[in-house]
């Protein structure tokens, strides 16, 4: 795979693809398919690291057609959660599903990545999704296969702070005329607290000096996940935003999860105005907040949405914005606004209003007027 920043300790994977027959009824999970002699597929880390990784090459590879769609054999794993794939030309239509103990999981979507900056040489990539820890998966394609197609599969793996990690106080720096006279900083869990290896990133954090906006996002991943496995989501994330996509860090600038923890995404200091890659063609002048689940599918959580509320107050009221209002911004190239292009947008908005996109799903999407109108208020009643 062409990967840019990966450790030689991540190539691909050697793979022995064998014929067999699925039984599959979609939308259900499922027994597992019979294999007397499976595939295995080890994941594996450099000495000293906890997230285990491999990425396997799907491109040439013996695929079994039926009903018009492609599909692999089985392939079985050392323990993995979270999976996402990459591609060279056209995005194909990818569903995966994977093997828990309870049994085979529904297929699920591996949808596209809208996010931003571009990868190396042209590759698509689909958003990394978490599927809880599994040990084999299966991947069909409806429509054809791309030029090239890799998988990567990744076990964030667990560290004794996973269960303890308790969010800390704003930020202490910060004067007490400042906090009489902005809206405050909610309490954060750090990069410390999630495992962060400052190894992984790619060059230096870029600056800028003036905020124009606020973008909102969902992870596109799994739902039902427990306070304890928010951690290792978190490096996960960032093994396959640096490691596959070679970017320089974790593409978001907080996350917040679904006990309403907000946690501190890309470095370079929170209360600095940090570029991420978190909204392709408005990355400059703008935070990405992004919610870790799936909200196309559950409304958010109570909790979750005043974070988001709190953080966005933060940060607009230090930089004078209106979280009411409205902003013109100039894309720097998107596949929904050409580069160059001057786009009205609020201040306040969700990933769909600048990219071809379902983010941040339907349900949080519904709630940007409410959080728009709180995060004004808190601003006004700091």
């Amino acid at each position: 795979m062409r990967l840019l920043g990966t450790p030689s300790s991540l190539a691909p994977a050697t793979l022995l693809l064998l014929a067999g027959t699925f039984v599959v009824v979609p939308g259900t999970a499922t027994a597992a398919p019979a294999d007397p002699r499976p595939a295995r597929v080890r994941l594996s880390a450099p000495a000293g690291e906890v997230v285990r990784s491999t990425t396997v090459d799907l491109t040439g590879k013996a695929w079994s057609r039926a009903r018009g769609e492609e599909r692999t054999v089985t392939l079985r794993t050392s323990r993995f959660s979270m999976v996402g794939a990459t591609w060279q030309g056209l995005a194909p239509r990818l569903e995966l599903r994977t093997l828990r103990p309870a049994g085979w999981t529904a297929w699920q979507h591996a949808d596209p990545m809208t996010d931003g900056p571009s990868l190396p040489d042209g590759r698509g990539a689909s958003d990394l999704l978490w599927v809880d820890d599994s040990s084999a998966i299966q991947v069909r394609a409806d429509g054809g296969l791309p030029g090239s197609l890799d998988l990567v599969l990744i076990d964030p793996g667990h560290l004794p702070t996973d269960v303890t990690a308790a969010p800390s106080a704003a930020d202490p720096r910060r004067s007490r005329s400042a906090r009489a006279t902005q809206a405050p900083a909610p309490r954060m869990m750090s990069r410390a607290d999630w495992g962060a290896n400052p190894r992984w990133r790619n060059g230096q954090p870029r600056y800028f000096y003036r905020l124009l906006q606020i973008h909102v996002h969902h992870t596109a991943t799994a739902n039902d996940y427990a306070p304890a496995d928010v951690p290792g989501i978190l490096r996960g994330m960032y093994r396959y935003h640096t490691q596959t996509l070679g970017w320089f860090d974790i593409g978001y600038n907080f996350l917040v999860d679904r006990f309403g923890r907000a946690w501190v995404g890309r470095s370079g200091g929170v209360n600095r105005l940090v570029q991420g890659a978190h909204t392709l063609g408005f990355n400059v002048r703008s935070v990405g907040i992004a919610v870790i689940g799936n909200l196309e599918e559950r409304r958010p959580t109570a909790k979750s949405l005043r974070t988001v509320v709190r953080l966005a107050a933060w940060k607009l009221d230090r930089y004078g914005r209106d979280a009411m209002g409205r902003v013109v911004v100039r894309s720097t190239g998107s596949d929904r606004y050409a580069d160059g292009r001057r786009v009205r947008l609020p201040v306040i908005d969700g990933h769909r209003d600048t990219n071809d996109t379902a983010c941040p799903g339907e349900f949080l999407y519904a709630k940007l007027p409410e959080i728009r109108r709180r995060a004004q208020w808190r601003i006004n009643h700091r």
